[in-house]
């Protein structure tokens, strides 16, 4: 098993939500708590989680493969994804994406070397008006990140990581 019991219990109570024919309806709840689990969907567990919700394996990969807040490559302690939609990249998201490349040493769909971040491009977000808008670990949305909110950002993960064994 590449999930935790916890994990399980979690899906578990996603499932009930649906009528017991309907099961591949908790296909995107289930890819999300497995990658909160284990930071990134591999094959193995992507047929793992296929065989818990009782779905053929395409079916979840489809799922995984279709959105991009799934990770279905090894993504570093922070995936740090930036708005560069239209409306986003009108308002400095694509310059914010140019400093983030800088600032890393990295390109879109990279990561550090230490493993520590990896810098990707998002779709709208949802909050245009705050742009330039960051996502960090695809949870926690970041509003009006200007270099000198990035540059406290990046040394705050920094710090976390230092302080997580």
């Amino acid at each position: 098993m590449l999930l935790s019991e916890q994990a399980y219990q979690r899906i578990d109570k996603e499932l009930i939500k649906f009528p017991a024919d309907q099961k591949r309806s908790a296909i995107m709840a289930a890819l999300a708590i497995a990658q909160q689990e284990l930071g990134w969907l591999s094959t193995d567990l992507m047929r793992e989680v296929a065989e818990h919700l009782d779905q053929p394996p395409v079916a979840v990969q489809q799922v995984a493969t279709f959105y991009d807040m799934f990770n279905t490559q090894p993504v570093g302690q922070y995936k740090i994804t930036v708005c560069t939609n239209l409306p986003c990249a009108l308002r400095e998201g694509v310059q914010t994406m140019e400093y983030l490349k800088d600032k890393l040493g990295i390109s879109a769909g990279e990561t550090t070397e230490d493993g520590m971040f990896t810098l990707t491009e998002g779709e709208c977000m949802g909050s245009c008006g705050d742009s330039p808008v960051l996502l960090v670990n695809d949870r926690h949305m970041c509003v009006h990140m200007q270099p000198e909110r990035i540059d406290a950002m990046i040394e705050e993960l920094k710090r976390k990581s230092e302080e997580t064994p």
